[in-house]
């Protein structure tokens, strides 16, 4: 298995961890603040990522390092979760998946313009059909009429885009548990205070579920599925990983179906297979990338 393969492979189950989020993100912003949800599921994992850093001993970052270090935590840890609870409170997380469709091709938009990867014509040509694809779905599903959710929703797609790529391209000289690890820790010290703040103005009290959804987006999705994913980027480049994103919405729809009781038919399963076909041909396409110590 070369590195692109390898790196595909582990991206793909980054994706598979993130696409649960937005199922889980919704069971706990029912009963939380969904600013409590976004800022706590962070501080939750920044203790999880000290006990790590602790435990590896890992060396200091940088001072190159630590300036990717808080782009990547102002995109995922603070931007994505924040924008993407405030949305869950208003529309369904089947909606949901389907406008953060759009992530693979701002992944790869801020891959180029930052690191200088240059995809050919046809890679972009492939990114487009399968964001057409998605945006139609969502379209066809009734689901393109813009609410405010909308809006967040679309921040949250600028946010995770910006920290994925420059989480990606760190992780070449880091590895990217240190990368997730060494943002949140970096985050602590400003989110801990507004989420125990928050905490005591808006309570804590919810059922057992609302809080298995926090514990989720705490642990696997904030934590655990950037292992993987960041490797998949460093691994296979930005631009081609971030691809398989694509397939993020449709396995957010089976999991909302699962979990929530969220509608799915079988013409999802349709749109899935064209955007199956979609990224193996993006994955065949040419990208040129830069040496890992470049940017």
């Amino acid at each position: 298995m070369n590195q692109e393969t390898k790196g595909m492979w582990l991206g793909l189950v980054g994706v598979a961890i993130f696409s649960l989020t937005l199922p889980f993100t919704r069971i706990a912003v029912a009963e939380l603040n969904p600013v409590l949800v976004a800022l706590g599921r962070a501080v939750v994992a920044a203790v999880g990522s000290a006990l790590l850093l602790w435990w590896v001993d890992a060396p200091r970052p940088t001072r190159a390092q630590w300036k990717a270090l808080a782009i990547t935590s102002l995109g995922v840890v603070v931007g994505f979760p924040l924008f993407s609870s405030v949305a869950m409170r208003y529309v369904p997380a089947s909606h949901g998946a389907i406008v953060i469709g759009i992530l693979p091709l701002a992944t790869a938009l801020f891959g180029a313009l930052r690191f200088g990867e240059r995809p050919s014509t046809g890679f972009w040509i492939a990114a487009l059909t399968g964001s057409g694809i998605v945006i139609g779905f969502a379209l066809w599903q009734g689901g393109g009429g813009l609410h405010v959710a909308d809006l967040a929703l679309f921040a949250a797609v600028i946010a995770a885009a910006m920290g994925y790529a420059e989480g990606g391209r760190l992780s070449q000289s880091m590895g990217g548990q240190q990368v997730i690890s060494w943002a949140l820790v970096l985050s602590m010290p400003v989110l801990l205070p507004v989420t125990v703040w928050l905490g005591w103005t808006y309570g804590v009290s919810a059922s057992p579920q609302a809080w298995i959804g926090f514990a989720y987006v705490s642990l696997f999705s904030m934590f655990i599925g950037f292992f993987f994913w960041y490797k998949g980027l460093a691994l296979g480049g930005i631009a081609r990983v971030g691809q398989v994103q694509l397939l993020q919405p449709f396995l957010t729809l089976a999991g909302a179906a699962l979990i929530l009781g969220e509608a799915l038919d079988a013409a999802n399963f349709l749109f899935a297979l064209a955007v199956i076909a979609v990224v193996a041909v993006g994955r065949r396409a040419g990208i040129q990338r830069q040496a890992p110590g470049r940017s």
